[in-house]
């Protein structure tokens, strides 16, 4: 990047930062994801970390907060409040590790940074609100917000409020303490479920109920919800005896009384215990790790497990252990240089559009997908994100150019949620959609009332390539080691044209090609011979038929029955399906007349038995829709949606006011959030497997 490009890149960041940081720290209000702005702020670190000559004392990076509201009384904090420093991958959390070693060799002479035995305390970094809390001989003083680190605001009525927080602890000390307040899930849901009743507009985050609750004048309002907290730290600690004060700890942390069983921490683990001692409620999910290693293990372990608790969990904080390597290290500017904020991988980030180019699919739709300036997201590389379709790029605002955010969950191909204008330099490019099909050059079509334009040469190499793909992909024919690049060798050398031709190949049609050898030629031939027999819905997703997905497949095959009833039967047969409609069956009946899906499917049947749909019996499952998310362990996807259809249920792929049951997964997403808010009920791995082995399925 130029030199000028680089300065009014970091310009307009700190702009965007400053102005989001102000909505969210000061006024409690979020236009964008704490992910997306987490990404920001990331980017502008590197950017000034590469070209410190640009680094100014009013850059996001060189503050903790923004200033406080004038609502309450100013408090000024007698330790400086700081905030972490983030790492977002494994990498990084090296590259931590590496740094601590580097500056401690330098401190303890004695010792190679390669024989330093760096232990790291892991603690849970829960999405809430920095309270600041003050005892004098064990009372409650006061509670302060962060603020800008220097001063915050005083909210000790409200803080009082919460019962987790002790009014007198159970020694008299001088401490000031840090922690988290913040909301459970279950009460969150609640208050949510009280807007929608009201009508009103339901809260975006937890976070920003818990600040907006203890920056409420009125501490009934904070009594009334529930708010709870986790204590972590320590800035500060002296112990009152006989009248006298005098500090409990020396460099190396160590008592300077041995007549009294109170002292001062050495390290973080005892520090956390001490905290406990005290009266205060600290997470219980912390751990010593030995090395980088244990903490990255640690931080995957969280990552899958997140979900099970009661509240938000957005990363994990690693913090040296030994308080006196902690005093070596110090502080930046800004940020100790002893602990830092491990992530888990965002669902949200921001990156720049490079270009567009359009794509076509196997029913000949052109699918804008943005070429992008290549980020992680959700622990993938992403350089490319779908746009849909026109009216999708007029809806976003979209330019070639443009800085955006993407976001990503699970398996989904990662999207376009939002254009970021004020990031713009004016080299911006409009997109516009082809005339053309960018493969054969053939004629495009539109229906009326759809945003899809596609291809309409049924010829068009591209559509026919995607096609076969389809056919043997999990959702249709599902043929075990037969992939994309594999179905591409075998058309780009001639030995497949359609489908049926994959059942005619034989072994020495494979070995001959590069990276084929005699075993896995064969695999692939038996693997094909395998599916020679296959449950009518399949077939009929396999065929590829516009606009005939997996449930209305299995709605036609629980209609007709038989293949020679489907390809016979009339438009107003086909109407009276549930869910399909003019458009769709219109699209059905046509298919089955095109004389080459004729030829197709008389070749098909030639070679592939298609097996009646299974009879189904009463059961919990009959008529209910299911969607899923996340990871399943003892099945796939595939397998659960199969069992459920075999058991007279819907399985669905969106979630809606129709759904009955969501059955969620490790990692389950925005569907998860969404279940929720409709009132769906939600099923773990565990009850589902246990609502489907409670009835019979006919062999």
């Amino acid at each position: 990047m130029a030199v000028n490009s680089v300065k009014t890149r970091i310009e307009k960041l700190k702009k965007v930062i400053n102005h989001h940081r102000y909505l969210y720290h000061v006024l409690d209000k979020q236009e964008i994801s704490e992910a997306a702005l987490d990404s920001l702020k990331h980017e502008l670190y590197k950017l000034e970390r590469d070209n410190p000559e640009y680094v100014t004392p009013d850059s996001p990076t060189q503050r903790v907060g923004g200033a406080p509201l004038d609502k309450f009384r100013k408090i000024n904090h007698t330790v400086r409040q700081w905030s972490f420093e983030d790492v977002f991958s494994e990498e990084e959390a090296m590259e931590f590790d590496a740094r601590v070693k580097r500056m401690l060799s330098k401190e303890v002479s004695a010792m190679s940074r390669f024989n330093l035995d760096i232990e790291y305390v892991c603690e849970l970094k829960i999405d809430g609100f920095k309270i600041v809390l003050t005892y004098e001989k064990g009372f409650l003083k006061t509670a302060a917000t962060r603020g800008d680190g220097l001063m915050g605001e005083d909210v000790t009525q409200n803080v009082k409020t919460i019962e987790s927080i002790p009014l007198r602890l159970e020694e008299s000390v001088d401490i000031v303490a840090e922690g988290e307040i913040w909301l459970s899930k279950r009460e969150f849901e609640k208050l949510n479920a009280a807007q929608e009743k009201k009508g009103e507009p339901l809260y975006a985050n937890p976070r920003n109920v818990a600040a907006g609750s203890i920056r409420q004048l009125n501490p009934k309002i904070a009594a009334s919800r529930k708010l709870d907290s986790f204590i972590y730290d320590i800035a500060s600690l002296e112990k009152k005896e006989g009248g006298v004060s005098f500090s409990l700890t020396d460099n190396e942390g160590n008592s300077s009384k041995t007549n009294s069983p109170f002292f001062f921490p050495g390290t973080q683990i005892k520090e956390l215990e001490l905290l406990k001692e005290l009266g205060f409620k600290v997470n219980k999910n912390y751990k010593l790790c030995k090395n980088i290693n244990e903490v990255i293990a640690f931080w995957k372990h969280w990552q899958n497990k997140k979900e099970k608790e009661d509240y938000w969990i957005d990363g994990i904080v690693i913090k040296v252990n030994k308080k006196d390597w902690q005093n070596r290290l110090g502080y930046t500017g800004k940020a100790p240089r002893f602990a830092v904020a491990f992530k888990f991988p965002a669902e949200q980030v921001t990156t720049i559009v490079e270009n567009i180019f359009t794509q076509v699919g196997r029913t000949g739709a052109l699918t804008p997908v943005a070429m992008l300036k290549p980020v992680s997201v959700a622990s993938t590389t992403v350089s490319r994100a779908t746009l849909h379709n026109e009216e999708e790029i007029k809806r976003l605002g979209l330019k070639i150019g443009d800085t955006v955010i993407i976001q990503k969950a699970g398996d989904v191909i990662p999207e376009v949620v939002k254009v970021l204008p004020e990031l713009r330099t004016g080299k911006e490019k409009e997109f516009k959609m082809p005339d053309r099909c960018p493969v054969c050059g053939g004629k495009l079509g539109q229906e009326k009332g759809s945003p899809i334009i596609r291809c309409l040469n049924n010829e068009c190499s591209v559509k026919n390539r995607r096609q076969l793909h389809y056919f043997a992909s999990k959702k249709a024919f599902n043929i075990e080691g037969l992939g994309p690049k594999i179905i591409d060798a075998l058309a780009d050398n001639g030995l497949v044209a359609d489908a049926a031709d994959l059942f005619d190949l034989k072994e020495g049609d494979l070995e001959p090609l590069e990276r084929f050898g005699e075993k896995s030629a064969g695999n692939i031939v038996k693997s094909i011979a395998s599916k020679k027999e296959i449950e009518l819905d399949r077939f009929i997703i396999a065929l590829g038929i516009l606009n005939v997905g997996e449930r209305t497949a299995v709605d036609l095959a629980r209609k007709f029955g038989s293949f020679d009833k489907l390809k016979d039967a009339s438009l107003d047969e086909l109407e009276s399906v549930e869910n399909i409609g003019e458009v769709v069956a219109k699209s059905i009946y046509d298919w089955f007349r095109e004389n080459n899906n004729k030829k197709l499917l008389t070749r098909l049947l030639e070679r592939v038995k298609v097996k009646p749909p299974k009879k189904i019996f009463s059961s919990k499952l009959s008529g209910k829709t299911f969607v899923i998310t996340g990871a399943l362990e003892a099945l796939s996807r595939e397998a659960a949606k199969e069992m459920i259809r075999d058991l007279g249920g819907k399985a669905a792929e969106s979630v809606s006011k129709k759904t009955d049951f969501l059955v969620a997964g490790d990692n389950p997403g925005s569907k998860h959030d969404k279940a929720k808010k409709l009132g769906v009920k939600i099923l773990t791995e565990k009850e589902f497997l246990e609502l489907i082995t409670n009835v019979k399925v006919q062999p």
